[in-house]
């Protein structure tokens, strides 16, 4: 339905309507008049947009709720979406769009169904973290298509859009509300914005003919006065103690038209501090000298913090400990889970941070509530806080923090960590179908072990190896992997572990010791790239599943296969060691052409028949936005700019298109010179030029800045050009073509080459040609080194890659494989890489040299292990139509599938979609309407195995999820066949599952088996 296709759009929980921060009733009542006068203008011309700007404590916020909670009385609130500093880690920024999209979508139906519509009919968009895209597809088209149903006055309000975070995190959103498709919204649509008046927010904002500014500086000080005035005396007006008219008054000149400063002088004086009273501590404020520190805010800050906290060595230092844990912890925890983490902190002398935060309600919330987040209540705190020069003696710094963070985050998995962790009941479904999950989850995973599983690795990233800290870190690796794994499934977050494993393996890798334990960490990403997917889908089967299909000689499998002894067993047919395919990619609706590793390894660019060009997650293999359209013709060539910035495509339209990486938006006009298609396209590595080779026989060079071509084509190819390639100096040019040479020319081929690419240090050039050989050359004297062309290949080499460290260079065929080499010696490095079903096109290693990803005829993208799985071992099958039957042996130990056929003669026969077995477990049928006379066939249910992977029962149990050591079963497209040359037998004799599966970890037999 609707709703459930809405809910795929990311949403920022917590960020709306606050009403606590409701101006008092009576204050800011000219500047509130002016915007309910400006929302309410109907004149077809007003300022879609009124930016609210102002410097820290000026009550922005308070007026943005104010408005907010008006016009939701009215019940035309569009939405009221809020940045908080200390929310940076949900990434806000990239969920404005949609979740504002969601709230409209609540209140107008119209709007709903086509957002809805919008999603069906592009599923990536649902995640795009590309808030142009989001803005275009979720907000501006539907509104342009529903607007005959979205009448009258439509407020959306964005309160400190100033604390998104870095200025990056904000461009495009700036970018967003300063085009000029915001004045096409329709006359009723008002935004109001607030936040602090950055340089960036002004240059964006500031001279838009759809944007109307207003400055907190131009309330009149009268205005000021009068609404502080108000504020003071209310505060202050229930107290034993009597202030005067005049004690008021001089608290509000104090303020200088600083709300948050009357907040924080009525906290002060409202405190409760044995032997002070009211008034008493009313005097200790008014009697602080001006100018003890650069402002007001720092002024009553310090006169809060010298009040709370005794200018003691060791009272200091506690404060310190307990306030650097919470201004870089990466989001707010409440204080339960605070006392939690630092229990674990090492060397703490305090066992109860409350004896620090109690005494600050002025400066923090949630400090009384033990399930709120602590926070501060105003931002310039930690501003404060942070800057040495003016916080003084209460000035706090990173130091070691991030090392007892970590430490703490250690030792809270290491003693809340456990199996089954959320006692779920049965392993027949899948997690979206267990009611409570969310409750459960609540429950038993406490906010402190939930930051710990997801942050611990953030932390670790800024911490220098210690070897009592990496010992603890062996201890979690070796006994509770499983169980942190169980849990971010549980949490929804298991999209992080390859990269969080990896920061870790590296971080171990520092220290000779512990490089052996860093193994565990690189086999687990493997085992989450395997099996991921289930994991996620239904938590029970990372042990029912997972476990038992993992390679018998991973580090996984030896480590924990031991500690549960009642699982399915594979008998025959396993796999020794860790596929070298990883993933498989399907996304393309046609041939991929093209594949390149963004510089820092993190995405994918592919480019296709399709005429399109796809950004994938280079860990997890999702697609990341929509894809890139705008060719005309298919997209033969993709490069990344050596800042990771922009991406390059040359299309046989016969033009250079410039993309945002990170938006996907086209920059500029497509370029224009070439005569016929596009073949390559290179970026130089200052990425100032881009050169690119063409059917028309010649290579041009472009200005990347400009658009503009560098000097005339470049002529010397007497047939087409298909690769080229700069020399990593930037000086040389190294180009493949038809006419079977290399130009500077280097002749040696004896068919057309099509890829070059020079080593990593300038000074050898590798290249592939049709003539089925990969030859290498010195790139000064043009000689070809080694005595021959390297051969292995069956057919046409189509790209040559080398390795980052120069030591490798890897080949993609038209006989469907990779090869890889020795560039020095020209060996050949293992058998080739197999998986793909039709010619390899692309290949290129990632940043780090660990994998590979290839491009091939298939429509695929895979990821390939570069380093171990050269040698593949057995394969467990590789099922590839949808909903295979799979049956049982009628002894329970055995099972096969529709593609794999089974003979006492073990001979391979015709394949079949329905299998039957004998009562006779080593006989199968290979249809039901088959019979083989003198045989007595006991036909049984047959369980299926459905699209993704699972083996369901007649009543729709998950049993097992079968892993995809060839392409995944969720991927694999009706029309690819394969056949298992040899049978998968398993053992299911011990194997517990549905309500028993959480016996699978108890060690010895089991009752009733």
């Amino acid at each position: 339905d609707q709703k459930a296709t809405l809910d795929q759009l990311a949403y920022a929980g917590g960020a709306g309507l606050d009403t606590t921060k409701l101006c008092l009733e009576g204050t800011r009542v000219d500047i509130l008049a002016d915007i309910v006068d400006w929302i309410n203008n109907s004149e077809p011309d007003t300022p879609r947009v009124l930016w609210l700007y102002g410097q820290a404590g000026k009550g922005k916020s308070a007026i943005a709720h104010t408005i907010a909670n008006w016009f939701k009385s009215l019940g035309v609130l569009g939405s009221c979406f809020c940045f908080a500093r200390d929310q940076q880690v949900e990434r806000r920024h990239e969920k404005i769009f949609t979740t504002i999209a969601h709230d409209l979508a609540d209140r107008d139906p119209a709007f709903k169904r086509i957002v809805a519509e919008v999603i069906a009919d592009d599923k990536a968009l649902s995640t795009t973290r590309d808030v142009k895209q989001q803005w275009q597809k979720f907000i501006l088209d539907p509104i342009s298509k529903s607007a005959t149903s979205m009448v009258g006055r439509v407020v959306i309000v964005i309160d400190a859009l100033d604390e998104t975070g870095v200025e990056a995190s904000r461009n495009h959103i700036l970018s967003v509300l300063a085009s000029a498709q915001v004045a096409q919204l329709p006359s009723g649509f008002r935004v109001l914005i607030t936040s602090r008046p950055l340089p960036d927010i002004m240059e964006a904002l500031q001279h838009i003919p759809h944007i109307t500014s207003k400055s907190m500086n131009d309330i009149s000080i009268a205005s000021a006065e009068h609404d502080i005035h108000l504020y003071v005396s209310d505060q202050l007006g229930g107290l034993m103690d009597r202030f005067s008219t005049e004690e008021i008054s001089c608290l509000v000149r104090l303020a200088d038209g600083l709300f948050e400063w009357a907040r924080l002088a009525c906290k002060f004086i409202k405190s409760h501090k044995a032997g002070f009273t009211a008034m008493e501590r009313y005097k200790d404020l008014v009697s602080v000298s001006p100018g003890e520190s650069k402002g007001l805010l720092d002024e009553m800050y310090l006169t809060i913090l010298r009040d709370v906290i005794e200018n003691k060595p060791k009272a200091l230092a506690r404060f310190r400990s307990v306030m650097r844990q919470i201004v870089w912890t990466q989001e707010p925890l409440p204080v339960a889970s605070l006392n939690a983490m630092w229990r674990n902190f090492p060397d703490i002398d305090v066992p109860d941070i409350k004896v620090i935060l109690n005494p600050m309600g002025a400066l923090l919330s949630g400090i009384a509530d033990v399930s709120t987040p602590v926070r501060a209540l105003h931002a310039s705190f930690y501003d404060f806080l942070t800057d040495s020069e003016r916080s003084m003696e209460f000035a706090i710094e990173m130091e070691d923090i991030h090392y007892q963070l970590v430490w703490a985050c250690v030792r809270v998995m290491q003693t809340g960590l456990c199996f089954n962790i959320c006692q779920l009941e049965t392993s027949y479904l899948l997690n979206s179908e267990v009611t409570d999950l969310d409750w459960r989850v609540h429950e038993y995973i406490p906010a402190h072990l939930s930051y710990a599983c997801r942050l611990w690795a953030v932390h670790i990233q800024e911490t220098q190896l210690v070897r009592n800290l990496a010992q603890e870190m062996e201890l979690l690796l070796k006994d509770k992997l499983l169980f942190w794994i169980e849990a971010l499934s549980l949490l929804k977050v298991l999209n992080v572990v390859p990269s969080h494993l990896n920061t870790i393996a590296s971080w171990l890798e520092k220290d000779d010791a512990f490089k052996q334990v860093s193994t565990i960490a690189r086999d687990a990403i493997k085992f989450v790239r395997a099996f991921g997917s289930a994991i996620m889908a239904s938590t029970p089967h990372l042990y029912i599943s997972a476990l038992p299909f993992s390679p018998v000689q991973s580090i996984i499998y030896k480590q924990f296969s031991p500690k549960y002894s009642h699982l399915a067993q594979i008998i025959d047919g396993g796999k020794l060691s860790w596929p070298n395919l990883q993933l498989t990619i399907m996304g393309h609706d046609d041939f991929v052409t093209s594949v390149t590793f963004s510089p820092e390894g993190k995405r994918i660019a592919s480019g296709s028949f399709d005429k399109t060009i796809h950004l994938w997650d280079a860990e997890t293999g999702l697609q990341l936005g929509s894809p890139l359209t705008g060719h005309t013709d298919s997209v033969w060539s993709v490069a990344f700019s050596p800042d990771g910035k922009r991406i390059a495509s040359g299309s046989f339209d016969k033009t250079i298109s410039f993309w945002d990486a990170e938006t996907g938006l086209q920059l500029g006009s497509p370029l224009t010179g070439h005569t016929d298609s596009v073949c390559s396209v290179a970026f130089s590595p200052d990425g100032k030029r881009i050169a690119s080779g063409s059917q028309d026989e010649t290579i041009c060079l472009w200005d990347t800045e400009t658009g503009l071509q560098l000097g005339s084509p470049l002529k010397g190819h007497t047939d087409s050009v298909w690769s080229v390639a700069f020399s990593p100096d930037g000086k040389r040019i190294a180009s493949g073509s038809c006419d079977k040479t290399i130009c500077f020319p280097l002749t040696g081929h004896t068919d057309s080459v099509w890829s070059v690419a020079f080593s990593p240090d300038g000074k050898r050039i590798a290249s592939g040609s049709l003539d089925k050989t990969v030859c290498l050359w010195d790139a000064d004297t043009g000689l070809q080194l080694g005595t021959s062309p390297l051969t292995g290949h069956t057919d046409s080499v189509y790209s040559v890659a080398f390795s980052q460290d120069g030591r490798r260079i890897a080949s993609g065929s038209f006989d469907k494989t990779i090869c890889l080499w020795d560039a020095e010696t020209g060996q050949q490095l293992g058998s080739p890489l197999t998986g793909h079903t039709d010619l390899v096109r692309s290949v290129a290693f990632s940043p780090d040299g660990k994998r590979i990803a290839s491009g091939s005829f298939d429509w695929t993208v895979c990821l390939w292990d570069a380093e171990t799985g050269l040698q593949p071992g057995s394969l467990l099958t590789g099922h590839t139509n949808f909903a295979d039957p799979v049956a049982f042996s009628p002894d329970g130990q055995s099972l096969t599938d529709g593609v794999v056929n089974l003979y006492s003669d073990n001979i391979p026969r015709q394949t079949s979609h329905s299998l039957c077995y004998s009562s006779n477990p080593s006989h199968a049928l290979l249809d039901s309407n088959v019979y083989i006379p003198e045989s007595d066939f006991n036909v049984r249910a047959l369980v299926e195995l459905d699209s993704g992977g699972w083996i369901v029962s007649p009543e729709g149990q998950l049993l097992l999820w079968v892993p995809s050591y060839m392409p995944r079963p969720s991927l694999y497209s009706p029309y690819m066949i394969f056949v298992i040359g040899q049978h998968t037998k398993l053992d299911l004799s011990r194997m517990v599952h549905g309500s028993r599966w959480i016996e699978c970890n108890y060690m010895g037999h089991i009752v009733g088996k």
